[in-house]
């Protein structure tokens, strides 16, 4: 492991990302956004995307820039790359917002809040795709997780196509009647490519090595992970290029979304069964709390499937998407990144430190970086809160539901608190923390020995 690559400015990402979080969690307890305004506010549009681009997209984007090279068994394309992506990405997140302000009057009108918005994610979005696409280019043939997240990134090159298209209509760059009609049929489509694609299936490829590799099972090379890819990446395909076909007819989109549905429920029972394989065939006795908070994350998932056929079974689905799209975001995709930032952080800070040393002098071991007995009330707090969030939705009970982002804000504190510790090694014996020849990790920067 101590030839490991570390990804420079992966931490940074980490940061950005999780004080993001923290602020839309803050803005949800103070009542912005849905369920106290409508879907379609401006303030819940903002919120939304300061959730989905300032917290999910950096921490996935940190997350690949660290182990799409560890998956590929291949060097990152670009180890200074990641920097300049960084500000295009937080810079055309805020001029997004500031777009959205716009519309309910709070920033003044002259601003080119959405054009700014879409030549800085554009940017930004485009140098992900590069990076990442030339380092998968280059590790041909690819390994099956690797392969999900080739299917990932084909899905934000259209999240992020959608995007652009709507933010320069809501300009009036563009007025086409193909454009207006998309803006007004396609947020569907948008959120699949980018909830279901981006962050999901990529998440689901990440989780395949992450887990196995932290819990020490072994390589997930079966039929029902190549079914997964196939069904998952139709499901995709079906949404978005059926959807935007569709639209492009002035046809509804209702039928290309049950196809994909049906696709998609069908790899994720296999993605689950692949899961409970790869828990079951561990060679690691003890399981990590990193581990069994990605279980409980699992379960938000599972919880979110029986949810959408509930809803699809009694006629309700327009009623429930709004929950159903808030228990996967936050149980299932924000849970599983708390979880593996859990192990991800003390992971690079480990290589950071010790790696240089290892085998010459008595290093801590990864685990000895944090505790987990006193970090885990925080995950149990956290997934008890976004529960409770998703009942108060169930039953229409706003002062519940903010109440329950208030939890989340303080269980998200708490594990970062930890996330700290471990980064400045607070948890390690002062006698053990910097032998000869450790090299103290900084804050937002990883020191790569190989350079």
């Amino acid at each position: 492991m101590s030839s490991v690559t570390l990804s420079r400015w992966t931490v940074a990402y980490f940061v950005v990302a999780l004080s993001d979080f923290m602020l839309a969690q803050l803005l949800m307890a103070l009542g912005w956004g849905f369920p106290s305004e409508p879907l379609a506010a401006p303030a819940t549009l903002a919120l939304v995307h300061i959730i989905a681009l300032g917290w999910l997209s950096l921490v996935m984007c940190g997350a690949l820039f660290q182990f799409v090279p560890v998956i590929t068994a291949h060097r990152l394309h670009s180890n200074s790359l990641p920097l300049p992506t960084l500000v295009c990405l937080v810079a055309g997140t805020v001029s997004l917002v500031c777009g959205f302000l716009q519309l309910m009057g709070a920033v003044p009108q002259h601003l080119p809040g959405f054009t700014v918005a879409a030549v800085l994610l554009g940017t930004g979005f485009g140098l992900v795709l590069w990076n990442l696409g030339r380092t998968l280019w280059a590790a041909r043939p690819l390994p099956l997780p690797a392969r999900f997240i080739v299917a990932g990134l084909a899905s934000l090159l259209a999240v992020a196509t959608l995007g652009i298209t709507f933010a320069l209509t809501f300009a009036g760059v563009f007025s086409s009647a193909f454009a207006l009609r998309l803006l007004s049929s396609g947020l569907a489509i948008h959120v699949i490519a980018g909830l279901g694609g981006w962050l999901t299936f990529t998440a689901m490829g990440v989780s395949y090595r992450l887990l196995g590799m932290f819990m020490l099972a072994p390589e997930q090379d079966r039929s029902s992970t190549r079914r997964v890819l196939l069904l998952g990446s139709g499901a995709l395909a079906t949404a978005i290029l059926g959807g935007i076909a569709a639209i492009a007819l002035g046809a509804g989109i209702g039928l290309v979304l049950l196809l994909a549905a049906a696709l998609a429920l069908v790899a994720l029972v296999h993605y689950g069964r692949d899961m409970q394989h790869l828990y079951r065939t561990r060679k690691r006795r003890v399981i990590e709390l990193n581990s069994k908070m990605a279980a409980l994350a699992l379960l938000s998932l599972l919880a979110a499937i029986a949810w959408l056929g509930l809803a699809l079974i009694r006629g309700r689905l327009t009623s429930q998407v709004p929950g159903i799209a808030y228990l996967t975001a936050f149980g299932w995709l924000s849970g599983l990144a708390l979880a593996k930032l859990y192990k991800i952080v003390p992971f690079m800070t480990w290589l950071e430190c010790y790696g240089p040393v290892l085998g010459k002098t008595p290093t801590p071991r990864v685990q000895d970086l944090v505790v987990e007995h006193k970090a885990i009330k925080w995950f149990v707090l956290y997934f008890a809160a976004v529960w409770l969030g998703a009942a108060a939705l169930i039953i229409e009970l706003t002062p519940m539901f903010r109440l329950s982002a208030l939890l989340m804000l303080v269980a998200t504190a708490g594990i970062a608190a930890h996330l700290l510790r471990a980064r400045r090694l607070l948890d390690v014996a002062p006698a053990r923390r910097l032998p000869d020849g450790a090299h103290k990790p900084g804050m937002l920067h990883s020191f790569s020995h190989d350079h």
